[in-house]
C-alpha cells in the first residue's frame, strides 16, 4: 500500500505539500515513479510535472536517496536496498477550474490525477490518503474519509478519478433514485434554493437511469465550485463530477439552465466514457496520448443527450431545449472548418489543439459536430422503426455489450449497433459525414421536418458580422478580428484574423465599431488597422448581401399529425 499525506500550510503560496511512502522488494535496486501526463475528460497533454517543486527521496533510516528523471514526468530512484521509500514534494495549485487542483486560504481542491505519483511496476497498489486540514474545513468527495480525514482507495485508477474539495463553506444535500444515492455539494455558494435544485436534479437523473436500467455506481456526487467570475466548465469522474460555474451571484438566475445542462451532461458521462470507453482508452494510458476517432460518441452524444434528457424529464420546456439545440447549429454553420476536417479527424486532433481556437478554418469541435450527427442518427432510427427506437437504445446496447464487461468499442462497433437497430445501412452516412466533410444542412433539414421543427435564419444584429463578415471583440480602444467569413468584404478587402481595427473613414472607431460601419452604410469604407505593430489602410467594398446570420430552431407554425406524434415520442 502507498501511504500519502497531504498538507496545505501557508496556503497563500498556493503550494500543496505531499509526502508518500512506497513499499517494494528490498532486493530491487530502483523505484520508477510516474506522474500522469494528461487527465481524463480533457484529451490533451497536461504536463502536470511542471508544477512539481522540491522532489526528494528517502530510504530506510531516513537516508537521502539519489534519483534522476528519464522523461518529463518519470522519476527513477536509486533505492539502495530500502524496502520503504519516502518521497516529498510540493505541487503548485493556482488555477481554479473543474479539472485542475487549487489551494488558497479558503479551500483545498485536488484532482488527484494532477499531482499523485504511482509505481510503474505496481499499478494496482492500494493507496491510503490522509489530509491535514484546518479544523473547520469539511471534505466533499465520492471518497469516504473517516473522522481523521483518512481513506483507502483500491488502486491508482480509482484515486486518479476521485477529486475532493475541502473548505468551511460546503453546503450539501442528497436525493435517491432507484436505490442509488446522489449528493449535491456546493462550495462558496449562498442562498441555494434547495427544493428547486433537488427536484430538477432528481428528474433528469431518474430519466437517464430509466433508459439504461441501471447505474454504474451506488453513490454519485456533484461537486460544484461556485466562483465570483464568469466560468463554465465540467469534468466527469467515476463516481462524481466537478463543475465550475460563475459568477456565483447568477448561478440561480440566468446561469441556472447552464448549471442543469452541464450537470446532466456530466452525469451521462457516468455511462458514456467512464464505464463505456473506446478501445483506445480501455484502460487509460496516463503516459501518452490515447488517440481515438470516436469523440463524436463520447463527447458528441453526451452533448446531445445531456440536453435532450432535460427536455424528456420535464426540467426544460420545448423552447429552452430548442434554444440549446440552436446554439449547436449556430456554432456548426459559423465554422468554415467543417469543410476542411471531419469529426473523426477532429477527435484524433483533440490531442493536438482541440481546446484552443487554432488556425482559422482548420478544424471542428467533436462536441458540436457529434451533437448534430447524434440528432440526425436519432431521427433516422426513429423513422426506420416507427418511433420505437432512438439513439438512447444504441448507447444502452453498447453499454451492456462493452461497458459492463470492460471491453473497448470501435467506430465500427458503433455503426454496426446502429444498423442492427435500424435495419438499414449507414455506410454512406459514416463515409460522408463521420469520416468525410460533406455539408450537414440537408441532414438537419430532413430531421427538423420529421419532428415538425424549422430553422429560422436572420441576419446578425451586428453590422460588422452581417455586412462585413467579421466577428470582433473590443481590446482597449481597438476592435480585434476573431473570425472572417470566407469571401466576405473583409476577406476580399485584405483583413486578417488578429488585426486591430482603429478607425473607419478617418474616424476613431469609438465607442462602437458597429455604429461607425452602419453610419457609412451603402458607402465604401477605408479602415485603419494595426497588424504586427504596423498601421495599414484597407479599402472595403460595400456589397448587398449578408454573411453571418443567426440560426434559430423553432417549432413549426403548423404540424401534421405524424410530426406531432414523432415529436411527442422523441421528447417523451
Amino acid at each position: 500500500m502507498v501511504r500519502y499525506q497531504v498538507h496545505c500550510e501557508q496556503a497563500q503560496q498556493r503550494y500543496i505539500q505531499f509526502s508518500a511512502v512506497f513499499e517494494q522488494d528490498a532486493a530491487l535496486e530502483t523505484l520508477q515513479l510516474e506522474l500522469p501526463s494528461w487527465r481524463p475528460g480533457r484529451y490533451e497533454i497536461g504536463n502536470f510535472a511542471k508544477n512539481i517543486k522540491g522532489f526528494k527521496a528517502f530510504g530506510d533510516n531516513n537516508q537521502a536517496l539519489a534519483f534522476h528523471k528519464t522523461t518529463k514526468d518519470t522519476w527513477v530512484i536509486d533505492t539502495k536496498g530500502s524496502a520503504q521509500i519516502k518521497i516529498t514534494y510540493s505541487y503548485y495549485a493556482a488555477e481554479l477550474n473543474a479539472g485542475s487542483s487549487f489551494l488558497d486560504p479558503k479551500q483545498l481542491y485536488i484532482n488527484p490525477v494532477n499531482c499523485f505519483f504511482y509505481d510503474a511496476a505496481q499499478t494496482e497498489q492500494a493507496y491510503q490518503l490522509q489530509l491535514h486540514l484546518p479544523a473547520a474545513w469539511q471534505i466533499a468527495s465520492a471518497l469516504h474519509f473517516d473522522p481523521n480525514n483518512t481513506c483507502e482507495i483500491a488502486n491508482f485508477d480509482r484515486l486518479a478519478d476521485s477529486p475532493f474539495i475541502c473548505s468551511a463553506t460546503i453546503e450539501r444535500r442528497s436525493y435517491e433514485v432507484d436505490g442509488r444515492t446522489f449528493h449535491i455539494c456546493f462550495n462558496q455558494q449562498q442562498m441555494i434554493p434547495w427544493e428547486r435544485v433537488l427536484q430538477d436534479f432528481q428528474k433528469f437523473t431518474a430519466r437517464q437511469l430509466q433508459d439504461f436500467g441501471e447505474f454504474p455506481s451506488q453513490e454519485y456526487t456533484f461537486l460544484i465550485q461556485s466562483v465570483p467570475y464568469a466560468a463554465y466548465h465540467g469534468v466527469e469522474h467515476l463516481d462524481s463530477t466537478v463543475i465550475a460555474l460563475g459568477p456565483s451571484c447568477d448561478v440561480f438566475g440566468s446561469l441556472y439552465t447552464e448549471l442543469l445542462g452541464v450537470c446532466s451532461h456530466e452525469l451521462y458521462h457516468s455511462w458514456n466514457i467512464k464505464a463505456l470507453r473506446p478501445a483506445e482508452m480501455q484502460p487509460y494510458n496516463f503516459k501518452n496520448e490515447n488517440y481515438a476517432q470516436t469523440g463524436l460518441i463520447y463527447e458528441g452524444i453526451t452533448t446531445y443527450l445531456g440536453d435532450l434528457y432535460l427536455l424528456k424529464s420535464g426540467v426544460f420546456s420545448t423552447e429552452q431545449y430548442l434554444k440549446e439545440l440552436s446554439k449547436q447549429v449556430q456554432k456548426h454553420l459559423d465554422n468554415p472548418g467543417r469543410f476542411s476536417m471531419s469529426v473523426a479527424a477532429a477527435s484524433f486532433d483533440t490531442w493536438l489543439d482541440g481546446y484552443v481556437p487554432g488556425a482559422p478554418g482548420r478544424k471542428v469541435s467533436i462536441y458540436t459536430e457529434g451533437c448534430l450527427l447524434a440528432f440526425y442518427i436519432d431521427f433516422r432510427l426513429r423513422k426506420a422503426t416507427n418511433n420505437k427506437v432512438g439513439i438512447e437504445q444504441v448507447m444502452k446496447t453498447l453499454y451492456f455489450n462493452f461497458g459492463l464487461v470492460q471491453k473497448g468499442y470501435t467506430l465500427a462497433d458503433y455503426q454496426t449497433t446502429i444498423e442492427n437497430l435500424a435495419g438499414e445501412s449507414f455506410a454512406t452516412f459514416f463515409e460522408d459525414y463521420v469520416s468525410g466533410t460533406c455539408a450537414y444542412e440537408v441532414l438537419l433539414q430532413e430531421a427538423f421536418e420529421y419532428f415538425g421543427l424549422e430553422l429560422k435564419q436572420n441576419p446578425s444584429k451586428s453590422f460588422a458580422e452581417a455586412r462585413f463578415g467579421i466577428k470582433v471583440q473590443q481590446v482597449g480602444k481597438e476592435w480585434q478580428i476573431l473570425n472572417i467569413y470566407p469571401g466576405s468584404p473583409a476577406d476580399t478587402g485584405g483583413l486578417a484574423v488578429g488585426d486591430l481595427i482603429i478607425g473607419v473613414n478617418e474616424n476613431r472607431a469609438l465607442p462602437s465599431l458597429d455604429n461607425w460601419l452602419s453610419f457609412y452604410e451603402n458607402q465604401n469604407k477605408t479602415l485603419l488597422v494595426e497588424r504586427g505593430g504596423q498601421l495599414l489602410e484597407r479599402f472595403i467594398p460595400e456589397v448587398d448581401r449578408h454573411f453571418y446570420v443567426t440560426h434559430q430552431v423553432l417549432t413549426a407554425s403548423s404540424r401534421i399529425a405524424a410530426q406531432e406524434k414523432a415529436f411527442a415520442l422523441w421528447a417523451k
